[in-house]
């Protein structure tokens, strides 16, 4: 058998989130009943994270295992002459045996963008958080953010609803930058990309909902309505009650996994 790795982008805004669901369109059933008519055999698709409705990604990490001969190069193009538009291989790899996404992830990153413009973009909607209620502070934002940085219980900015064993993690970086377009990702429309506020998390991994807590309750200190200070009291508190709220799933972006 052969383990195939694969990197995928895709536009979440049409689908349940990555994971099978009965009677609902994901990526994962889409994406395996595409393998099937390609290679005739019936697969489990295991992607790095199971991206959320609506959540979107970069370079989401994927692997199956087969016994299909068919080169890395020819199941590429079939792939992507099969799946719908909202989805793309963006590679196809031959990986070691016992390759895992998920276990063998060091890193993942993630983007999340938010557009407080007086307008709205409508190139934009559904790939940010259309943010109406006045200019973001991002100094502030970026300021309360250093609270983040480093090992820390990010219990306070976790979702019920998954069972960890830990929530403890690692943030490696959390910039938070106003006037990126996605770094070329996204596009960028004739509303200025001035409107555009991203923020990046890195980490050793992450708990349910973590980036979209952690981007609420950073919009809450760029509104004004806490003081920067706040954040760092929210990490001790270990408590979700305390934190903001969480920012909706179209803004979000798996953006790269990191593997050795």
């Amino acid at each position: 058998m052969r383990t195939i790795r694969l990197t995928l982008a895709y536009d979440g805004t049409n689908y349940a989130g990555w994971q099978v669901q009965p009677d609902r369109t994901t990526v994962q059933g889409t994406l395996e009943a595409v393998i099937e008519k390609v290679t005739g055999q019936q697969v489990r698709v295991t992607a790095s994270g199971r991206t959320d409705a609506g959540v979107h990604a970069l370079a989401q990490v994927a692997a199956f295992t087969t016994d299909s001969h068919l080169t890395t190069d020819v199941l590429q193009r079939a792939l992507n002459a099969e799946l719908p538009r909202d989805v793309a291989v963006l590679h196809v790899n031959e990986a070691a045996d016992g390759f895992h996404p998920i276990r063998d992830a060091l890193r993942k990153r993630y983007r999340y963008v938010i557009h407080d413009g007086s307008v709205r973009d409508t190139l934009r909607r559904g790939q940010c958080w259309q943010y109406v209620h006045g200019r973001l502070d991002v100094d502030a934002m970026q300021r309360a953010a250093r609270a983040l940085l480093g090992t820390h219980d990010f219990s306070s900015f976790e979702t019920t609803g998954a069972e960890r064993l830990s929530s403890v993690r690692t943030i490696y970086d959390l910039p938070v930058e106003r006037g990126r377009a996605g770094g070329g990702d996204l596009l960028t429309s004739e509303l200025a990309a001035s409107d555009l506020v991203t923020v990046e998390v890195e980490a050793d991994g992450f708990l349910y909902n973590m980036v979209r807590a952690i981007v609420g309750t950073l919009v809450d200190v760029g509104r004004g309505a806490r003081e920067e200070s706040w954040v760092a009291d929210v990490l001790d508190a270990t408590d979700r009650r305390v934190a903001g709220p969480t920012a909706p799933p179209e803004g979000l972006f798996l953006v790269r996994v990191e593997y050795e």
